[in-house]
This record gives structure tokens, sequence and C-alpha cells, in this order.
């Protein structure tokens, strides 16, 4: 899950929005010291009930909203995944072209178009727009050819969906629901060549980029710190939003799959591998992708900060394809090749994210077969898709992409860390930790979790959300209706823990003995949290009564 598009496509086209080596620093920073420990942290709450995000919050029912917001944000990414992966299946099939497609400017080009063979002097004499710099092929078949993104954006509606994406689109839906019909297990059996097969193609991307002319100045844009930019808390919210993003943080999937291990499975270990493993494949793709920016920078006559035109979101489909049609030798074969690898980091992301959904779904009704849960959850995310493949595809994606993946998940990060940390409390959390893996907590994992992790996050979001600038996709503006529809989105995941914190406080407002028992009860520990094997359960039980009596022994001050 760790190891996915978000390495490969987010990660390059975020870094390249703030300023490349002004953001590695700040996302290195906050991989350390926010994204290994909420990782950690994850595992624990996933595994050490084998529950869901939902069910889960047996620890503190009255936040147990959190975990059906998760669900609403993980669903809305799920469904634009799906859609990466149709644009992946589309890619594929061009690879099979005599000339692969984006090499030379076609008919769908302007006259501002840069084919592979050109250079940035024959552009310039050629140019009827008189202009400096150009739009590279690749940037303009993706545009122009594949998406035909209109540049009016919202202002025309949305238009009817593409044909051959919603086929494409279709397909990807159809693997989707083949990985997951039978469960966790087969999903686990497929991660073994998604996780794995795109570290042989990344490195022979890598190999090829910084062999190109100019691949040394993208590179180096990308690594060399921009200190002054430490300062720019646009650039810390940027760092979050991609670490939470990257290791699926927020989301409810790192408990979801957590929830199937073994009771005693070390997840310090797992934490810690996958964590650098996802550290060591964004840095991959960035210095890969930056290479090629580099080479199109130097082609182009334009800085590296300039060389996509349109929004960054498109960034993997246009650095990438252009390395591709770089390649002497069978450019053809190593082209299927990416965009297979592309397609396998999709589906192992959107069976992740999916999962959650069915988990809760499964969980809820219990006598439904999980195969019709699964496909019910692939028709729906297919039908939502269509969105993705009409002319304002790329602006629903920005859309739901800064809101659902970005905003809402990092306010449920903070409420969950409250909830967890200081509702529940850490004391007890560092004595369950220790039952289950029967391993000490350092000190770092107490300053984080108890008090760096929820501040820092909250300053971050607040001051990022009261000096936010209008959304934008390439040139375009998002308006009042657009920024408002996307607001929406958050707030229907965030609202979520008002919405379930009334309804347990009403569930337990009959049994109790009036409004103060019931918030009692709705703020305490149920049999929800604990060990499922019925022998480490009693175990567990016993270890708290003894706590309690202890606690009743002791003299008070």
């Amino acid at each position: 899950m760790a190891v996915g598009v978000g390495n490969v496509w987010r990660f390059p086209f975020v870094a390249l929005d703030n300023g490349g080596g002004a953001f590695l620093i700040p996302y290195l920073l906050v991989l350390v010291f926010i994204g290994k420990p909420l990782y950690y942290l994850e595992f624990i709450l996933g595994q050490f009930p084998s529950a869901g995000p939902v069910e889960v919050w047996g620890i503190c029912p009255a936040f147990r909203g959190i975990g059906y917001g998760q669900a609403i944000a993980t669903w809305a990414v799920s469904t634009f995944y799906v859609s990466l992966m149709e644009m992946c299946v589309f890619y594929f099939f061009a690879s099979f072209s005599a000339t692969l497609p984006w090499v030379v400017c076609g008919s769908w080009a302007s006259s501002m178009c840069v084919d592979v063979t050109s250079n940035s002097t024959s552009y310039t004499a050629n140019s009827t727009s008189g202009s400096q710099g150009g739009i590279s092929a690749a940037e303009e078949y993706l545009v122009n050819e594949v998406l035909k993104v209109d540049p009016e954006g919202f202002r025309n509606g949305i238009g009817m969906p593409d044909w051959r994406l919603s086929l494409c689109l279709l397909l990807s839906w159809a693997l989707v629901f083949i990985v997951q019909a039978r469960g966790v297990r087969s999903s686990g059996r497929a991660a073994y060549f998604t996780a794995l097969f795109p570290y042989v193609v990344l490195v022979a991307m890598l190999i090829r980029g910084v062999t190109l002319p100019g691949s040394l100045e993208g590179i180096l844009f990308f690594l060399t710190p921009r200190w002054e930019m430490l300062l720019n808390p646009g650039v810390w919210y940027a760092a979050v939003d991609q670490a939470l993003f990257s290791l699926t943080i927020g989301f409810g999937v790192v408990m979801t799959l957590a929830s199937y291990n073994d009771f005693r499975n070390n997840v310090h270990l797992d934490a810690t591998i996958i964590s650098f493993a996802d550290t060591f494949t964004s840095l991959l793709a960035g210095i890969t992708t930056f290479a090629i920016l580099g080479h199109l920078a130097n082609e182009m006559g334009v800085e590296v900060s300039e060389v996509v035109k349109g929004g960054g979101t498109s960034l993997a489909f246009v650095s990438y394809p252009e390395a591709l049609g770089k390649f002497t030798f069978a450019p053809q074969l190593f082209s299927a090749m990416f965009f297979l690898m592309m397609f396998t980091l999709g589906l192992g992301s959107a069976a992740a994210y999916n999962n959650v959904i069915i988990t809760i779904i499964s969980d809820r009704y219990p006598n439904v077969t999980k195969v019709w849960i699964t496909l019910s959850v692939c028709v729906v995310g297919f039908l939502v898709g269509l969105l993705y493949t009409t002319p304002q595809g790329q602006y629903i994606v920005t859309l739901v992409n800064h809101y659902s993946g970005g905003v809402s998940i990092i306010l449920l990060m903070v409420v969950e860390l409250i909830a967890v940390m200081w509702v529940y409390g850490l004391r007890r959390l560092i004595r369950d930790i220790h039952f289950m893996l029967n391993r000490s907590t350092g000190l770092y994992w107490k300053v984080c979790w108890g008090a760096f992790n929820p501040l820092f996050l909250a300053i971050v979001f607040a001051y990022s959300q009261t000096q936010s600038q209008t959304l934008t996709y390439g040139t375009y503006v998002f308006g009042d209706i657009a920024t408002g529809i996307g607001t929406a989105l958050a707030a229907a995941a965030v609202a979520m823990v008002p919405i379930m914190f009334v309804k347990e406080v009403w569930i337990r407002y009959d049994a109790s003995k009036g409004l103060r028992h019931s918030l009692a009860n709705t703020f305490s520990i149920t049999s929800e949290w604990g060990p499922k094997d019925p022998a480490l359960n009693k175990e567990y039980c016993d270890l708290l009564a003894a706590e309690a009596q202890a606690a009743h022994r002791r003299p008070s001050t």
C-alpha cells in the first residue's frame, strides 16, 4: 500500500509545485517526526483489537465518526486512483503503435508543440507564435488527445464522458473487483508483484533519464535546499499532506490491513521497514522525474519549474512518456512495461482503499456475502468515475485530491490523536503496546504522539487554511461554486464526527441514568477494544482488573 501511485505520481508534482529542494527538507522532517510515529500508531490501533476503522473506536465510542469520515474520504480518493489506472490502460495500448504517439506533434498539436526530435533552437525559429519556450509533445498529447481537457474548466458545465477512457475505466474496475473478489488473501498475493515490479522499471527509467542532456540541472533543482522556504507554512502543509497521503495515514487503510495481523506481530519493525521503503521510493521517483524535467527544460529553453504548462497532477504522464520516447532500443517495450507498472501501483492502492469500504460494510451487514458487497462498491465506483473521463475530469481530480485527500484527512488525524492520546490516554496506550508486543515505548514515540504530532498538525492546518489561496489547475482558477463543492466534500467527512457522537449518546441515553451518565459512557472503553482471541482477551481483562484494584488501594493525595 505504501509503495504506490502516491510515490510515483503524486510526490513529484507536489515537489514541483512547492519548489523542488524547498519541499524536500520539510518532507523528510515530517516523515521522521510525523509520518513514522503515526504509521506505527495506526498499525497498533488496527492490530490490537483486530478491527477496522469503525469498530476500532471501542477505545472511545464518542469518536466513532472518525472512522466513517475516513471512509468517505477514502472512497472519494479511491475513485480518482482508478481514474489514474484508466489513463495507464490508455497509454499501455497506445504503446503498441509503430511510433509512440506522444513522440511527435500530431494533428492534435498546437503551434507551441515541441516534439522529441526538436530542440529549443528549431522551435524558436519555426514557431508561429513568436514566444519563447514551448509545450512538449507529450504534454499536448495528454491534454489534447487523451484527456481532451476543456481550458474553460467548469464554465461550460461538465461534458460527456470520453468513450475510450470509459472503456479503460471499466477494465480497471473489473480488475480491481477480480483482485478483491476473494478478500484480503487474493489482494496479498497480488501485492508480491505489484510492489516489486515498479522498482525494476523505475531503475531502468532512472538510468535512461540521467544520460539525457540537462538532467543534472533537474536533479539539482530537486535536491538543492532552499532554507528560506522553511519559513513558509504552505510548504510544511504540503509536506504533511504528502506524507499522510503517501503512507495512507488517516484513511483507515493501515488499520484495516493491520487488523488481519496476528496479535503478536511485530508492527514496530513493520512500521520502520515500510516507512523507509516509502521514503526511498519517493526519492527514487523524484530523482527520476526531475532528471527528465531537467532534460525537457534544456530542450525547450525554460526553467525546470516552468516545464509543465498544465496542472501538476499530469506531471507523471508528461515526464515519463517523454523519457520513454528517448529510448533508442525498443521504446514500445519499455513504454508498455512502464504503464503496466503504473497500473499495478494503482491496482495495489485502489484495492487497499476499497478494502476499507468493504470491511466497514461487511462489519455492518455480516450476513451479506462479501463478493456482492465488493461488486456493489466497484459498480458505484465505476459510475462515479465516469466524471473523470469528461473534459473537466482533471479539474475534478484536483478538487478531490485537495479536499478529500488532504484537508479532511489532516483534520480527522488531529481529532484521532486527541481521542487516543488525550481522552483514552497515552499511558493506557503504552500499557496496551507492552501487553501486545512485550515492548517498552521510548521517549521519541511518547513525545511525538502525546504532544508534537497533534499540536504541529493542528497549527500547520489552521495557519495554512487561514493563508490559503484559491485552488488552481494550470492557469485555471477555481470559482466559488467549485470551491464550495470541494469544501462540502471535506465537510461531509469531518461532519461524521459530531453526527456519530450524537448517535452514540442517544444509544446510551435510555439505558443510562440520564444525560450525564450517557455522556460518560460514550467516552468510556467498550468490549470492542481488546484482543479477539478469547484466551488473550481474558488475560487482558485480568490485567485491567488488577490495574483497577491497584489504583483503588493507592492512597489519595
